[in-house]
């Protein structure tokens, strides 16, 4: 078996294919496999695959399975020391893998981030990818209201974050995992199994929430700034944030409403499940959050439903990691 298995579910991303997976093959560490997981096809980006890329290891459930799900079926099914998450739209630097993990030398580290930076067309060399200093994450920070935001994204790098310091999570986006940390904080599934994702996120904050759950059992996460990719990223932060309201309104309603009710949901479903205490900062931030929802995207009232109907089952996946988790 490979030290590193790279991991990618695809989602019809055809278009995304041969820059990103270019960049997985000229990676300077060869003790590799490379495995795709087919989520939507729609575009035919697995069949692109299998003529351009036939190294690549494909599983194909049939069905949209979900960013969770479809990375735990890989973290079940290959015996691998590490695991390199790779998104859609991520092309990594030669040297990322490599320099991702030389901090795993250290033996408490469980998660790893390099520098990511922002860029939108694909059709561009990596040579002007490196052009663009705007920054899309350096590692997530949790703040006590529950906020999880990407450090540094929209600013301009100026060698701000270029030391090398513990997290408080990691963006998946391209995100590296120790396979012993995964183990020490699975889950025990409902109906037998474990889960390393929360698949009843689906998609949006299951890295956090993985993450979170690492740092609470003893694993520390690691910003890594000398592995260097460049992200698309289809849903992020409005520059300014709550601060520019009217251009924070405006980014919201350009994204997809499934988008916009799963980050509703699994942010509050996220902080239930992690955090070490309920500040107040959480419940004054839901209450100024649900009227904004109320005034400017009703819409996103549909995930109220699905989030009450997970509560009873967070609540027990919480009970189950204060005490330890499994180590098995």
């Amino acid at each position: 078996m490979a030290k590193v298995t790279v991991v990618q579910v695809v989602y019809n991303s055809r278009r995304f294919i041969e820059p990103v997976f270019s960049a997985v093959f000229k990676q300077t560490f060869k003790d590799v496999n490379v495995v795709a997981v087919i989520s939507g096809n729609a575009d035919k980006g697995k069949e692109f695959l299998q003529a351009n890329f036939p190294q690549v290891e494909i599983i194909d459930p049939g069905y949209n399975i979900g960013f969770a799900k479809g990375h735990n079926l890989v973290f079940e099914k290959y015996d691998s020391e590490f695991f390199q998450l790779v998104n859609p739209d991520l092309v990594m630097e030669a040297d990322y893998i490599e320099k991702m993990l030389e901090v795993f030398k250290e033996g408490q580290v469980g998660a790893a981030t390099g520098k990511l930076y922002q860029f939108k067309d694909l059709s561009l060399r990596i040579e002007d990818y490196r052009r663009n200093k705007t920054l899309d994450t350096t590692g997530v920070v949790i703040e006590k209201s529950g906020r999880a935001r990407d450090r540094g994204q929209h600013l301009l790098d100026q060698g701000q974050y270029d030391s090398s310091l513990k997290l408080q999570a990691v963006s998946a986006a391209g995100a590296m995992y120790r396979r012993s940390a995964l183990e020490a904080v699975k889950v025990l599934k409902t109906g037998g199994g474990f889960e390393y994702f929360d698949e009843d996120f689906h998609s949006y904050w299951e890295d956090v929430d993985l993450a979170w759950r690492m740092n609470n059992l003893g694993w520390e996460s690691r910003f890594v700034p000398r592995a260097v990719g460049y992200h698309g990223r289809t849903a992020g932060s409005s520059k300014g944030g709550y601060k520019k309201v009217f251009s924070y309104i405006k980014f919201h309603r350009q994204l997809d409403p499934r988008i916009r009710q799963l980050n509703y949901r699994n942010h509050i479903l996220m902080y239930l499940k992690n955090s070490k205490w309920y500040y107040p900062q959480f419940f004054f931030r839901e209450f100024f959050m649900l009227g904004y929802i109320l005034l400017f995207e009703v819409s996103t009232l549909k995930a109220i439903p699905g989030l009450l109907r997970l509560l009873p089952k967070v609540w027990k996946k919480r009970r189950y990691l204060k005490k330890g988790g499994t180590h098995v």
